[in-house]
């Protein structure tokens, strides 16, 4: 773990700032890597910091190997409405498909667990979503989980769908994921939510959060993990994608 916080705001400065240009570079230097969970956290939690715009949404899943899987979202970086700005690469933007729950009312820390029921009365709405992908390191492979998860766990945005019956959403292990790319062109995709319940990961970031004494609030989105694990779309074309029954996303992506 860096020692020191000036360590800890150095990695975060790096960070914060390729985010912010959509510049690609190196992993941290060796002696700002995180070396557990928590110093990446301490860092993610720093760039939301310098980032300048307020968390508006949440990735999370299940944890993986008892590493914990969450990350924010910024409220300059989430769309709707049918355009989307994303850092692009080779003229594509990188996406993944998943379910957005919105909260209508706060999960707060408190001492007291939060049962499944209570996030469930807690949701007021569930979208269609994109999860934007992109990395501040040239190869994440390479950077490894810890310093993944110090830079946000390469999420680059969020973009927000249409409302979708939460009842039919809950239920939804299996989707079938078809993208219309605009261009004559359909791509078929046989989709399966890694948590096979996608409201899983979202009671656990409730803990999670509620353990670390930060919590949740109403009007944030939380998408829980990809159906598709993530490909790359088109700038500049008309897309329709279509979640199974459940509906269908339509997005125009412009370069930042």
């Amino acid at each position: 773990m860096p020692h020191t916080p000036q360590a800890l705001s150095d990695a975060a400065a790096i960070l914060a700032m390729r985010r912010k240009t959509g510049a690609q570079g190196a992993r941290l230097p060796q002696p700002l890597r995180p070396l557990d969970a928590e110093s990446a956290l301490a860092i993610q939690a720093l760039v939301s910091a310098q980032a300048g715009a307020g968390i508006t949404a949440w990735k999370c899943g299940m944890p993986v190997q008892g590493q914990p899987v969450a990350a924010p979202i910024y409220g300059d970086a989430v769309f709707s409405g049918g355009l989307c700005t994303a850092w692009a690469r080779d003229g594509q933007v990188r996406v993944e498909p998943e379910l957005a729950f919105i909260l209508g009312r706060d999960l707060p820390p408190r001492p007291a667990p939060y049962s499944a029921a209570e996030v469930d009365a807690a949701i007021v709405r569930t979208h269609l979503a994109l999860e934007l992908i992109d990395s501040r390191y040239s190869d994440p492979d390479e950077a490894g989980f810890l310093e993944n998860l110090a830079d946000g766990l390469l999420n680059q945005g969020l973009y927000l769908g249409p409302q979708v019956d939460a009842e039919h959403a809950r239920s939804a292990a299996v989707l079938s994921i078809n993208i219309d790319t605009g261009a004559g062109e359909t791509i078929r995709l046989d989709g399966r939510h890694p948590a096979a319940d996608p409201r899983a990961p979202l009671y656990w970031l409730a803990e999670f959060l509620r353990g670390r004494g930060q919590g949740l609030q109403a009007g944030q989105a939380v998408i829980t993990g990809s159906y598709a694990g993530s490909f790359g779309l088109p700038v500049a074309q008309d897309l329709v994608i279509q979640y199974g029954a459940l509906g269908k996303l339509a997005v125009h992506f412009s370069p930042r």
